[in-house]
């Protein structure tokens, strides 16, 4: 019997690991509530109590005999440890999701692949907690990326200088509960250089403007409205395309419209611009930005603000739309194909959708 609890007790790492990620992508990052991110934040100070707990002289030095027996287990075994793997586990699987609803981009992807690799790490570094300079990083990688949401979140304003500021709040905090442990073990170095990553990251737009989250983003031939509803006329796709229903390589004739609808979630309270920015694929330049146009979005709605654009006379080729805040970070990109009906074979097939 006792090494079928031993057995048991092996798994539970990831038993824990998976259930508690199929919980959060279940609960959370569609809407993002505020009750989620108060509980995340007692995630964080329950990390920070423990690291500040484990870093005492008495829970060092502390002589197992001369420990009361009803606490004797917390020294005897590996617990605290696993506490802290749970509680930064949590955050990391809560922040994963939360960035990954978030990025519709390459360098934002890139952001939550790296935020992937950690969660994963996550579960095999126990034993690395017992050295302080890792556990600091990590509680102030996950005090920082934890804020860099709540602050926006709180506030109303997806502003740039609340990024930067929830980030030195985060690092602040690191900076606080270790002045305040007098054994002072391990490093902080690496908490400021993780601060400067993230700063860098954002003004290169690889970090998504948190807390805005992308619900629907689509290309259409038609967008009506009626009553709550939007019905998209789009083009449909081939038979043997199982993954997908509709198709972003557009045919069409001289001076029809085009037009892009995106769904993007907002937390009540926060009113912003955003802009559909619509731009070609030139061999020249790149990506050029054709025409940008704004539109305010007022949080609160559970099934995210829906909004609108069209360009007509759009040239053969290749193009997208980027969903972005005023001050241009990339929320979302739709990118889609345009052919004349005098070069395709076939008249396009319609379908229409109901959003």
């Amino acid at each position: 019997m006792r090494g079928y609890f031993i057995k048991m007790a092996e798994l539970l790492p990831a038993i824990f690991f998976f259930a508690g990620f199929a919980w959060d992508a279940l609960t959370i990052g569609r809407n993002v509530a505020t009750s989620d991110l108060f509980i995340f934040t007692a995630y964080l100070l329950a990390a920070g109590s423990l690291l500040f707990i484990m870093s005492r002289p008495s829970f060092i030095l502390a002589d197992e005999a001369q420990v009361p027996k009803p606490f004797r287990w917390l020294f005897s075994t590996n617990w605290p440890y696993l506490g802290l793997q749970f509680f930064f586990g949590s955050l990391l699987s809560a922040l994963f999701i939360l960035y990954f609803k978030s990025a519709n981009h390459a360098l934002a992807i890139l952001m939550t692949v790296l935020l992937g690799v950690l969660l994963v790490a996550n579960e095999f570094l126990e034993n690395a907690y017992r050295r302080f300079t890792l556990s600091w990083a990590l509680f102030g990688l996950c005090a920082m990326l934890l804020f860099n949401f709540l602050l926006p979140f709180l506030l109303g304003s997806v502003h740039a200088i609340w990024f930067y500021l929830s980030t030195l709040l985060g690092a602040a905090m690191v900076i606080f509960l270790y002045s305040k442990t007098p054994q002072h073990l391990g490093s902080i170095l690496p908490v400021w250089l993780i601060a400067g990553f993230l700063m860098f990251a954002y003004a290169i737009d690889m970090i998504p403007p948190v807390p805005l989250v992308k619900r629907e983003i689509a290309i259409a031939y038609d967008v009506k409205k009626e009553g709550d509803h939007y019905y998209l006329t789009q083009q449909r796709v081939g038979w043997w395309a199982i993954w997908s229903k509709t198709s972003n390589r557009l045919t069409l004739t001289p001076s029809q419209r085009v037009y892009c609808f995106s769904s993007i979630f907002a937390p009540s309270g926060l009113e912003t611009r955003l802009y559909h920015n619509w731009q070609k694929r030139t061999d020249k330049d790149g990506w050029k930005s054709i025409q940008r146009v704004g539109f305010d979005v007022s949080g609160g709605r559970q099934n995210g603000y829906r909004g609108y654009t069209y360009k007509t006379n759009l040239s053969p080729g290749k193009w997208r739309v980027s969903v972005e805040t005023e001050n241009k970070k990339t929320i979302a990109v739709q990118p889609f194909t345009v052919s004349t009906v005098s070069e395709a074979t076939k008249p396009p097939r319609y379908v229409v959708f109901k959003y």
